[in-house]
């Protein structure tokens, strides 16, 4: 860019202490789980770090990953809001990470911080932070799904009570597979263009939403980890995971974002689970828990007020 955003040192420092702080997490609870990092650079500008964690007891795999990049024509999925801005020079850096468990009782989850800045036509910095994190299970426990909304309403409350609201409508719409008809788990928080409170405050809120993920989904890990399965519950884990790629390849705006910026292609696809299976016009049974999920958790709805 011809222009260097001042901000972007700040927030890439505290993006790169995120990611030590979820990857210690990560080793704390499942010591089994061997690690690779993988540093690695992009030829038109910038680069990032890769760390997947797989073969545990706990995960089967997790990716937690950092990248900044730069370039001189702003790619179609990061100028959706702002067409304006469409061609111009850029950076881009972002935390993202994905856990997908072994035990079929711990969910699967994903979150992503993302910072954005770009040159208007004027020769002006615009910059915009997006993110959000959301929940996706198999065999969910409603409790659990509680207090993952409330780690996102805390994420939101001392900024402004309706973000939380806001953002969990846009989780809810966002992470949608309009062609099966059903969310793809219970959802979170999920924003894009935020700058409404000036950079300060906007960081602020973005740093809310990094230690409530870390508060909201390792508590929950720690319940379920010992939970008994057996190979139903398994592959119907694995049913499920297809819903996760069917999205990803399909919808996911970070993923095109990747590829379209001539990212890391190792890197963008580490958020697939590592094993998946399809079944042939597969429906749950009535009275079981597949069909609980179905009828009562794949469906937008109010938790921080849930009486079922």
């Amino acid at each position: 860019m011809k222009k260097k955003d001042s901000n972007t040192t700040e927030v890439k420092r505290y993006l790169l202490k995120l990611q030590d702080k979820i990857s210690s997490s990560v080793k704390n609870i499942d010591s089994s789980t061997s690690i690779q990092v993988d540093d690695w650079r992009r030829e038109e500008g910038g680069g990032g770090q890769s760390r997947i964690f797989k073969n545990g007891e706990i995960f089967e795999q997790a990716g937690v990953n950092f990248s900044h990049v730069s370039g001189s024509k702003l790619p179609e999925t990061a100028t959706k809001l702002r067409p304006e801005l469409m061609d111009s020079n850029y950076e881009a850096m972002g935390l993202s990470l994905v856990m997908h468990p072994e035990n079929p009782f711990i969910p699967t989850t994903h979150a992503n911080l993302r910072y954005f800045s770009a040159e208007n036509k004027k020769g002006n910095t615009v910059w915009w932070f997006g993110g959000g994190f959301d929940l996706t299970p198999y065999y969910p426990f409603k409790e659990d799904v509680i207090s993952w909304h409330q780690c996102a309403y805390n994420a939101c409350k001392d900024f402004d009570e309706k973000y939380y609201f806001k953002f969990k409508k846009w989780c809810d719409e966002y992470f949608y597979l309009k062609h099966r008809q059903e969310t793809r788990g219970v959802g979170g928080l999920f924003f894009d263009d935020f700058n409404e409170l000036g950079f300060d405050k906007s960081f602020q809120f973005i740093q809310s939403v990094g230690q409530q993920f870390v508060k909201a989904y390792f508590p929950i890990v720690n319940a379920r980890k010992d939970h008994q399965y057996n190979k139903h519950h398994k592959d119907f884990q694995l049913y499920r995971r297809g819903r996760y790629v069917e999205f990803n390849l399909l919808y996911d705006r970070g993923t095109l974002f990747g590829l379209q910026t001539d990212g890391r292609t190792e890197s963008i696809l580490m958020s697939l689970p590592p094993a998946v299976r399809w079944e042939y016009n597969w429906s749950p049974k009535d009275n079981s828990p597949e069909k609980d999920l179905y009828d009562n958790y794949l469906k937008p709805q109010n938790w921080l007020n849930s009486n079922k």
